[in-house]
Order: structure tokens, then C-alpha cells, then sequence
């Protein structure tokens, strides 16, 4: 199995962080795969899957490219660079080393994402890495983008929803249920993935997490820059929340506003999940959230250091009415 030994300096400074850059190789890899993982997802892929496909038509090369570098149980490293975690930066930032990626490099990466089989005629040249970058760039424009504001909230709500595991439970808590595959082993040792690939040392480097909202993951790093990263789909109740449509008439009932959180309190979330997740200020969802405990459609519960907001019965028959029209 793939394991990291990390130390107990690396893991307190480890950080979670928010990256475009990996939230589109996640939605290049979604329309790649081309079936939905979650009904929240075919919406989205019956929107952009003819573009995309149409695009690798007309790119004989980047529609080879793309399935070689990640397509197998091992991603071309150049296309899947690792966040440096600092600050926040756009994702032309985060896609500039791609497109910087020397062809020597690239093609060598390449050949190790194709198992060490030579590289394809039409792939052994030098502007791989160019081609992806500009896929990328297309994915991120098209498809990303738009839609930019609402990932963010439900990365940003994920994050909030991990380090309260961390607080309430230790590490063991928030990594065993990251991705398929890992967990925390005790005596400084983390499964990555059930790959029989040599362990690794984390020492004196810095360990970032980064949440996106397709269902898929991955880890990267630098051993130049001391970097490493895990890349994780966001909890599917937290992603799928992210894409609830409020019914028109219990919006007209509630407000929009209200009538979102009310949606969203079908499972428990705190006021700062909440926040992440509509976008509306704490305030906002502060006075929403009182007269919903006062109508009896939501309660709240204490969970450790945290208030917890759920839907009553009464706010899931009326959300259940409103949704049968």
C-alpha cells in the first residue's frame, strides 16, 4: 500500500487550501469519464459534455493526451502540479508551471503515466504540455468559471466541516474518511491509496489538503519545493447540498434566502457552513435561522464546540409539499 510516514511538525503545520487549478483537472477528468458520478452532476455534464467532446475532436492530440496522462493509476506529473499553498492564486498562477513544463519532462512523465510504455507517435513531440495547458484553460472557462462562486462555497463549507472533525475527533477522524482508500494507520502513518508503491518520509515539508467537488482525488508533490498534496472530493452531502434547488413556491412561501437555508438543513450544518454555503452574510443566516426555530421548522443541537441546525419534521413535510408541487 502507498504510505507516508509523517511526523508529528509536518502534520501541525499541514493546511487545507482552495485551488482552481485542481477543481478543474477534477472537471476535465469528470468529462473525460463522460457518465455522472451523483444525479447533481448530469445537469452539468448534459451542459458541457458535446462541447468537450467536439473540442477533442477537432484535437486529435490533446483527445489522445488527455486518457494517456490521466487515465491510468498514475497521473502525468506536469499536468497535475502541486499547490504551493500560499496566499490564494488565480488559476492562471496555478497553471502557469504547466504550460512552462520543459518537453523532455513532459514526454518522461508521460511514458510514466503510460506504465514505462513508449509514448505513442502522435504524442512523442514537444508541445504536450502547451496542449494541456491550453485543454485546461479551455475547462476552467467554459465549464468551471461560470459556476466558480457555488464550488467555491461548498469547498469552503468542506473545509469548515474537516477541521471541525479535526477539533472533535484528532487526525484519525478527519483523514480516515478523505478518499477511498486512506486513513490513519497511528504511529505517524498514513495510508494513501491501497498501491504498492514505496513509502515516503514527510519530514520538514509542507502538507496541504485540497477539497474539490467532483468525486474523484489524487496526490501530488515537489520534492524540490517540499510540497505535497492530497486531493479530495468534498463529502458528498456537502457537494450535493451545494446543487439543491429551492422550489419556487417555498421560496415565494419563505423568502429565497430563507427558504434556502431551509433546504439545506437536511442534514446538520453550522451557521458557518451555512454562510459557505449560500453565500449570504452571517447575519443574514443568523436572523433566517431564528425564525425557523421559531416556527418549529428547524431545531439545533450541540455537537462539541459546535451548534448544529437541522430540519425538524415539520420543515421536511413542508419542504416535501413544496417539492411534490
Amino acid at each position: 500500500m502507498g504510505l507516508w510516514q509523517i511526523n508529528t511538525d509536518t502534520l501541525a503545520g499541514s493546511r487545507f487550501v482552495v485551488s482552481p487549478l485542481a477543481e478543474t483537472i477534477s472537471a476535465l477528468n469528470a468529462l473525460e469519464r463522460g457518465r455522472p458520478d451523483h444525479p447533481g452532476e448530469r445537469a452539468w455534464l448534459d451542459t458541457h459534455l458535446p462541447a468537450y467532446r467536439a473540442r477533442q475532436t477537432a484535437d486529435p492530440v490533446a483527445a489522445r493526451l488527455i486518457p494517456a496522462a490521466l487515465g491510468g493509476s498514475w497521473n502525468a506529473d506536469f499536468i497535475t502540479p502541486t499547490p504551493t499553498g500560499e496566499g490564494a492564486p488565480s488559476f492562471e498562477e496555478e497553471l502557469a508551471p504547466v504550460r512552462a513544463t520543459p518537453p523532455e519532462r513532459a514526454r518522461a512523465d508521460l511514458e510514466v503515466s503510460l506504465g514505462g510504455r513508449p509514448l505513442p507517435e502522435l504524442l512523442d513531440r514537444d508541445d504536450l504540455a502547451q496542449r494541456a495547458a491550453d485543454l485546461l484553460d479551455w475547462v476552467w472557462r467554459r465549464t468551471v468559471l461560470p459556476d466558480w462562486p457555488r464550488r467555491r462555497r461548498i469547498i469552503e463549507a468542506d473545509v469548515v466541516a474537516r477541521t471541525g472533525q479535526l477539533s472533535q475527533g484528532g487526525w484519525a477522524a478527519a483523514l480516515s474518511g478523505l478518499r477511498p482508500g486512506m486513513r490513519w494507520l497511528g504511529g505517524s502513518r498514513l495510508q494513501i491509496n491501497a498501491h504498492d508503491y514505496p513509502p515516503k518520509q514527510l519530514t520538514g515539508v509542507r502538507l496541504l489538503f485540497v477539497p474539490v467537488t467532483q468525486r474523484c482525488g489524487w496526490v501530488s508533490w515537489d520534492d524540490d519545493a517540499l510540497r505535497y498534496a492530497v486531493v479530495y472530493p468534498c463529502s458528498g452531502t456537502l457537494a450535493d447540498s451545494g446543487r439543491a434547488r429551492v422550489p419556487d413556491s417555498l421560496g415565494r412561501l419563505l423568502g429565497p434566502a430563507r427558504a434556502a437555508v431551509l433546504v439545506l438543513l437536511s442534514s446538520p450544518k453550522s451557521t458557518t457552513q451555512l454562510v459557505a454555503l449560500t453565500g449570504q452574510g452571517l447575519g443574514s443566516v443568523g436572523r433566517h435561522l431564528k425564525v425557523l426555530l421559531d416556527s418549529g421548522l428547524a431545531g439545533r443541537r450541540r455537537a462539541g464546540r459546535s451548534v448544529l441546525y437541522f430540519r425538524t419534521d415539520v420543515g421536511d413535510v413542508l419542504v416535501g409539499a413544496q417539492r411534490d408541487g
